[in-house]
């Protein structure tokens, strides 16, 4: 029996073509539909969300009650006493508007089609166009807004959100991630009550550190990840953004999402367009694990960058020797990666620097010439030391930051971001500043970092992107004195027009986000980056908390997950290296480790390891993933599973997060399989004997409805099964 969601979405289209009768718009993907109501010279609403409909079973949503009609994009002046998506201040100091649609326009992109929807103010000449669209490979919808205006002298926009969508009051529970350095991306779940909540980001630089611009709601109560009904949001910016659930007398969850208007007023000149980041919906009846799979889907398909390469398994330089780069020994780490089956090797911080050589943290941002006391043949001399051991070379970098004690900053001290009347408040190392990226010159600069590099040595196949600041002293030298408060946005398009120019020019290169760990896993940037890296903290057991939450949005192949060493630096734990590599491989594999100071046994089982995800690793870094056991929800386990689309391959994953005497844990029910074929397991990253199951074949339905019992009786104990269809 087809569920009708009652809840609305701000933004939809897909396969099937527009539908319009009178004043009806219906645009739908392979499973959703949106309902919009678009009369002209009236208010743009929303009628419905939820399951695809027919144009025939239009009728049927007034006929049951079902429809919304809520306006699609709220505006404040005319109706004040509710929340509004668009808040502005005309020349002549009026703050209201009345907009009314004027035309309805489709277009087909490619994979996707899209709705415009044109609205004008009554009165004065201001515009708002609200786009829909609406991918085929998956039930995304992306909208957003243009907001232009022919008035004769600024007008102040002071609320732009991007979206908003109604929700029927219910037994609804929000979702959303948190945290803090080294701590990132944990799930918080818990029902929607009368009142605001606010998730939101003041941090300038990064806007995944702390919280998320990512949230679930789940319809049906309690969010399971396997049943339900569940919508997903995700906001497409990488600078501060505020979402608002506002739960009023009108029997509605009002959510609101956008960049963060505080210090950020924003004065649109006449003719000027000012275009609103997208904000990503979807819609499943297959609970959070079904949402995440299109979220997911939509990603590996255009929205992160090269979504559909294969990625490589890597050795990372930074906690095997830190700051201590010479070309010994990366030569040596080069080596060993190599021996083990690692196809990359990258050079973390600690490569540069001529006059302030980068001994420490304390300087050198921004002088990226390379010192030669460290690396006499230069970064030429290691990629042709990487050719030599059969790997490619990665480099790291942080364009956007300088130090006071750096050539930088004694030539261009006036490329910060400071007020030119107080001193600058440093950050990291007692000395790091943030360049200011709105100004072109800037721009230039960070463009040169990269293209000087690859001119350099075109053979550099990866570039890992650090930002370790917030920005702190608010102003801007190259901006206006009347237009401060473009800083916190401005900053952000310049980023992304220098990404631009990267991409154009080297469209191959392989990019990783960082920013002090998790701090930019934001689909505001992940169209230009291939990955981001989840957290600085390495500690396997901590790492599946992370990335359960992670993966709630963000699919296993933009998720850099590394080996480390025990015990971990950042925790003191001492974990088996066979939990921390079955941890690793449900993400893009990686090491970040010394490998001189690992035993033989150590090396011999992370070759084989290594071989192992070579054989798994388009099952997970593209397949369907189906998460099972919450680690949240404290039962002793953890587990999940990845599954090819059609469902011939699949990889399950299970960990023992706490240890007990007589422990009781419970059987591993799996999903995704099909239920009339048998599966061969076999059981992978052994260590000691395989379990009884490995070699058998067993139903799909068994599998999943039945589940089965795994021995994991020791601390720290994990099993890595692959299921092949037996043909």
């Amino acid at each position: 029996m087809k569920t009708f969601a009652f809840l609305l979405g701000a933004c939809l289209l897909a396969s099937s073509p527009l539908y319009a009768w009178e004043k009806d718009v219906l645009v739908s993907t392979s499973n959703t539909s949106l309902l919009l109501s678009a009369p002209e010279g009236g208010e743009l609403q929303i009628a419905y969300y939820g399951d695809k409909i027919k144009p025939a079973e239009i009728a049927q949503v007034y006929q049951a009650g079902l429809a919304m009609n809520r306006p699609a994009y709220p505006v404040f002046g005319i109706e004040c006493m509710n929340e509004a998506a668009l808040l502005v201040q005309h020349p002549d100091g009026n703050m209201s508007l009345d907009m009314a649609v004027t035309d309805v326009a489709t277009q087909t992109n490619g994979d996707a089609e899209l709705t415009i929807v044109t609205m004008k103010d009554k009165v004065y000449p201001f515009t708002v166009k609200v786009n829909y669209k609406a991918y085929k490979n998956s039930d995304i919808i992306e909208t957003w807004t243009e907001i232009s205006h022919e008035e004769k002298k600024p007008v102040v926009l002071k609320q732009f959100d991007s979206g908003y969508l109604p929700i029927r009051m219910g037994d609804v529970w929000i979702s959303h991630l948190h945290g803090a350095w080294a701590d990132e991306g944990k799930v918080t779940a818990e029902a929607l009550t009368p009142g605001m909540k606010v998730i939101k980001n003041k941090d300038g630089v990064r806007n995944s550190q702390n919280d998320h611009a990512e949230v679930m709601f789940s319809l049906d109560g309690k969010p399971q990840e396997n049943a339900g009904r569940v919508i997903g949001a995700a906001l497409c910016w990488s600078g501060n953004y505020k979402l608002r659930i506002d739960t009023d007398n009108n029997r509605l969850h009002q959510f609101f999402a956008g960049i963060n208007e505080e210090a950020s007023e924003y004065k649109l000149a006449p003719k000027e367009t000012f275009v609103t980041p997208e904000l990503a919906l979807t819609y499943s009846n297959e609970g959070l694990s079904g949402a995440s799979r299109n979220f997911h889907h939509w990603a590996l398909n255009g929205k992160l960058h090269n979504g559909k390469a294969q990625r490589d398994i890597l050795l990372n330089s930074w906690e095997g020797v830190y700051f201590d780069v010479n070309e010994a020994g990366m030569d040596q780490m080069m080596g060993d990666i190599a021996s083990m089956g690692g196809e990359l090797f990258v050079m973390d911080d600690g490569w540069f620097g001529e006059k302030y050589p980068r001994k420490n943290d304390h300087s050198s941002l921004g002088d990226w010439g390379v010192d030669k006391n460290k690396l006499p043949n230069g970064v030429g001399g290691l990629v042709q030391a990487a050719k030599k051991h059969g790997v490619k070379f990665g480099i790291w970098i942080e364009p956007e930051m300088t130090n006071t004690v750096s050539e930088l900053y004694e030539k261009h001290p006036d490329w910060i971001i400071c007020q030119k009347n107080r001193q600058p408040r440093t950050g990291r190392g007692g000395t790091q500043l943030v360049l200011d990226v709105s100004n072109p010159k800037v721009q230039d600069f960070i463009f040169g970092v990269v293209d000087n590099l690859m001119t350099e040595n075109p053979e550099i196949a990866y570039i890992k992107w650090d930002a370790n600041m917030t920005l702190a002293n608010y102003g801007s030298s190259y901006l206006t004195a009347d237009k401060q408060s473009h800083l916190y946005i401005d900053f952000h398009r310049g980023l992304r027009k220098v990404l631009e120019r990267i991409r154009a020019k080297y469209p191959d290169l392989v990019m990783q986000a960082c920013a002090s760990g998790g701090g930019r896993a934001t689909y505001g940037l992940l169209p230009y980056f291939d990955e981001f890296w989840v957290s600085d903290d390495t500690d396997a057991l901590q790492r599946v908390y992370m990335q359960w939450g992670t993966s709630y949005f963000f699919p296993a192949a933009a998720m850099a997950s590394h080996v480390s060493a025990a015990p971990n630096h950042q925790t003191g734990r001492i974990i088996p290296i066979k939990f921390r590599f079955d941890v690793a491989m449900t993400g893009r594999l990686g090491m970040e480790i010394q490998p001189k100071n690992m035993t033989d046994a150590e090396k011999e089982f992370s070759k084989k390891a290594i071989e192992n995800y070579k054989s798994i690793r388009p099952v997970v870094q593209q397949g369907d993933l189906y998460r099972l056991i919450s680690p949240y929800d404290k039962k002793g386990v953890a587990s999940l599973m990845y599954c090819t689309p059609g469902k011939d391959r699949a990889v399950f994953f299970a960990y023992k997060m706490e240890h007990f005497y007589n422990q009781s844990l419970p059987r591993f029910r799996m999903a995704g399989l099909k239920a009339d074929k048998l599966y061969k397991i076999t059981e992978l990253n052994v260590s000691g004997q395989p379990i009884e199951l490995s070699g058998k074949a067993i139903s799909g339905a068994i599998l999943m409805n039945e589940g089965v019992e795994l021995p994991l009786w020791g601390e720290y104990s994990s099993r890595v099964l692959e299921l092949t269809e037996v043909k």
